[in-house]
């Protein structure tokens, strides 16, 4: 269990060989398939992929946050956060030898 990150690279490296396309087309179709999923992130707030997950765009109000070591109170400002749903074949999946 000592892995933490999968980088892109190690992703575009698996598609130039299990596909066969250059290292530089596998990563312009790692490059376009993320642009794909934050633009409709971005446009329609949810995303679905299908026997993978749904990405969630969801806007966070402004709160009043406290420092839990100084107990300092601080605003945290408006923002967008991203949430993600396995989809029950993700979850299948990742459950299958438990």
């Amino acid at each position: 269990m000592a892995r933490i990150n999968l980088t892109k690279k190690e992703i575009v490296n698996s598609i130039y060989m299990q596909i066969g396309f250059s290292k530089k087309i596998s990563e312009t179709l790692l490059e376009d398939i993320f642009e794909l999923i934050f633009e409709n992130i971005i446009k329609y707030k949810k995303v679905k992929i299908s026997k993978f997950g749904t990405f969630i765009l969801r806007k966070k109000n402004q709160r009043i946050g406290r420092n839990p070591i100084t107990k300092e109170k601080k605003i945290i400002f408006e923002r967008n956060v991203i949430l993600f749903k396995a989809s029950k074949e993700l979850k299948k999946y990742i459950n299958k030898d438990g």
